[in-house]
């Protein structure tokens, strides 16, 4: 790839271009942008930390080799994690691990209907404490990770479908694709998942008790 240096972010217009051009600053900023979301999304593939760094770095080698074919149809962000998915699920097989992102979970409980509204938004967001303050930052921060953890102990699909579109901030028909999964299938783990973090939130938060969230705790 030519040498440029970088100057302000691209759009994802002039990522598109400046990778087919070969641009070392384009590939650079999408790099730094994407690969640890990426390195994330690869876990729920191939778990093992070596296993999913090796799966990344095809990724790459892949987006650099077939950027030409990228038509625009999907995001390019969306057109990345489907590479990455493709080459994970490949590694997956090979290493003989059985994934179903398409199990919607029956086994688990229930949804709790009065959380979520039917495209899986809540109807009633996790309770707020106090004023805004150094304390509440900070348990803000602490809910944040404790949630973060929370999601870690999801099962694959679920995790998979959180990832996708609460922390990356894909569509439902983009993560569909993504994951080989319907739009139903999508929406009832998009739920389950949701309804397990907020479970935790609603535990270290205590609202239902009626005390304030205390962060030093």
């Amino acid at each position: 790839m030519r040498g440029q240096k970088p100057t302000a972010a691209m759009s994802d217009e002039l990522l598109v271009v400046g990778l087919k051009k070969g641009d070392e600053a384009a590939f650079r900023q999408i790099f730094a942008r994407e690969n640890a979301a990426l390195l994330a999304f690869a876990r729920n593939f191939v778990r093992e930390s070596a296993a999913a760094e090796e799966a990344v770095q095809d990724t790459w080698v892949a987006v650099i080799g077939g950027i030409g074919r990228f038509e625009g149809r999907s995001t390019l962000r969306s057109w990345i994690f489907s590479v990455l998915a493709n080459i994970a699920r490949t590694k997956a097989k090979r290493d003989g691990r059985v994934l179903s992102f398409s199990d919607m979970g029956y086994n688990d409980p229930a949804v709790d209907p009065d959380r979520f509204s039917g495209d899986g938004t809540w109807l009633s967001p996790p309770g707020r404490w106090s004023e805004i303050n150094p304390e509440r930052i900070l348990g803000g921060r602490q809910l944040l990770a404790h949630a973060m953890a929370v999601l870690e102990q999801l099962p694959p699909n679920q995790r998979a479908v959180v990832q996708l579109r609460d922390l990356e901030g894909l569509s439902a028909p983009d993560a569909c694709e993504i994951l080989g999964i319907t739009e139903s299938n999508q929406r009832i783990l998009l739920h389950r998942g949701r309804s397990r973090i907020r479970a935790a939130i609603e535990v270290l938060m205590d609202t239902e008790k009626g005390e304030q969230f205390d962060p030093t705790k």
